[in-house]
């Protein structure tokens, strides 16, 4: 088994994931509670099977990982559940207050490192899949290293919300696996959703302008507080809606920002929160800090079934570059961790039946190669693409040369509706015709609705 990854294995963006694991855990907590919290977050777009893989599942995810070595937080021996927006139980488990994604991927890491069974490739990029139209069958990947031959291939590349200017993501969080996979032939879904979260730091052309402030936080007691200081809306609703009330507000208050009052938590129960504030020059334990939504989660990417298979025979994906249509048109907080390690634990079973079969073809000199986005893409992304949309806008986001841009404003412009985290100016409510229904990407940028089950 060979592992490629661009940066080093605990650089990840799942090494900056504040957020935890949503999992019914508690006694007064079930799969079937959970499951309602994820439909109704989800706006009428969640694929039933998806939302019923990961609530019965997630609970075993979290065992598997504390017997890989994996410390969660714990009161008094139990669980540490914590509360985020769309919940109606404490069900979220950190490790390390808000470093939870640094305290899994670095367990793993090690894990990873001590297996004489993984071929670890740290520092190569990938510039292609290894496929063919005449094989039609993903056969291994292409990097600046060389080539990698195997029976399967998993895409766990993270997502795409760095192709918005403003954002909480790494900068490289730009739908690589995405693009890769859609050049290669696989078919991509719901390219229009992504998520905004509601609080990011908000300082214009400082270091730490889109800075993430976990939803925790509100869990713990944050509010929400507008230019005169008064609180105006429920922090715990689902991120959609605390989204658009923040843009209210900020249209109300001719601001470009409201307020964080963070006040009533913790900054031992959350400290990488109160020292990224402090960095930035704000003492968040003495005043309220600025906060707008920046983008944070593509909930669209490849499109692939609950064990991870994609379109493409032989490619897989899981996590975020993967739509399973778990998340629907609002992703519920913290089910995105769960999703990782539930349907990445089935996919790389799945993976492991696949047929060694026949050579593939060699891909020939001068084939297509990954180039990254611009600068000027960024900037036409969020300003086009970005919490509201015209579709005048969006139709100037069809010539951009980077292609994940040109099918987010195809997808964007194809549903007629608003819905979740998908708003039109010109459409802004939803429309029953679009109940359930995902817009597929196929290989050659056409967009069509389906209906998953």
């Amino acid at each position: 088994m060979t592992l490629v990854s661009r940066k080093p294995l605990a650089e990840s963006s799942s090494f900056w994931a504040q957020g935890g694991l949503a999992a019914a855990l508690a006694g007064d907590d079930s799969p079937e509670r959970h499951a309602a919290d994820t439909f109704a977050a989800g706006r009428g777009l969640c694929r039933a099977s998806a939302v019923d893989v990961l609530t019965r599942e997630a609970p075993v995810a979290v065992r598997q990982l504390e017997q890989r070595g994996v410390r969660f937080d714990r009161d008094h021996g139990e669980p540490a559940l914590g509360l985020e927006g769309g919940h109606s139980a404490r069900r979220i488990i950190h490790a390390g207050g808000s470093e939870t994604g640094r305290a899994i991927t670095s367990r793993l890491a090690e894990l990873v490192a001590g297996s004489a069974a993984i071929e670890v490739l740290e520092g190569a990029s990938a510039t292609a899949l290894w496929s063919s139209s005449a094989d039609e069958r993903c056969a291994g990947v292409i990097t600046d290293r060389g080539r990698v031959r195997a029976p399967a291939t998993v895409l766990a590349t993270g997502g795409g919300a760095a192709l918005w200017r403003r954002t909480t993501n790494p900068w490289g969080a730009i739908g690589a696996g995405a693009v890769l996979a859609h050049a290669a032939g696989a078919e991509l879904a719901d390219l229009e959703l992504c998520q905004f979260h509601p609080t990011a730091l908000s300082l214009p052309g400082a270091e730490h302008d889109g800075a993430l402030i976990t939803e925790a936080v509100r869990g713990e007691g944050a509010t929400l507080l507008d230019a005169s200081g008064r609180r105006f809306t429920d922090e715990l609703a689902p991120r959609d809606q605390v989204t658009a009330a923040i843009l209210g507000r900020m249209d109300a208050d001719g601001t470009a920002h409201v307020w964080l009052d963070l006040r009533p938590t913790s900054p031992q129960r959350f400290p990488n929160v109160f020292a990224t504030c402090a960095e930035a020059g704000l003492d968040a334990g003495r005043e309220p800090v600025p906060v707008a939504p920046a983008a944070h989660y593509l909930i669209g990417g490849i499109a692939s079934d609950l064990d991870g298979r994609t379109t493409l025979p032989g490619l897989y994906a899981v996590g975020e570059c993967a739509c399973t249509g778990l998340h629907g048109a609002n992703r519920l907080a913290s089910n995105s961790l769960s999703e990782c390690f539930v349907f990445g634990t089935r996919a790389a079973r799945a993976a492991l039946e696949e047929p060694s079969g026949e050579p593939v073809s060699d891909p020939a000199e001068g084939e297509w190669r990954f180039e990254p986005p611009t600068t000027e893409t960024r900037d036409a992304v969020w300003r086009y693409a970005g919490p509201r949309r015209e579709p005048n806008e969006l139709e100037l986001l069809l010539e951009d040369p980077y292609p994940l841009a040109r099918m987010i404003a195809g997808s964007a412009l194809e549903r007629r509706e608003s819905r979740g985290v998908h708003h039109r100016r010109d459409l802004p409510v939803p429309r029953p015709e679009f109940d359930g229904m995902h817009l597929v990407v196929d290989r050659t940028a056409g967009i069509r609705l389906e209906r998953w089950t």
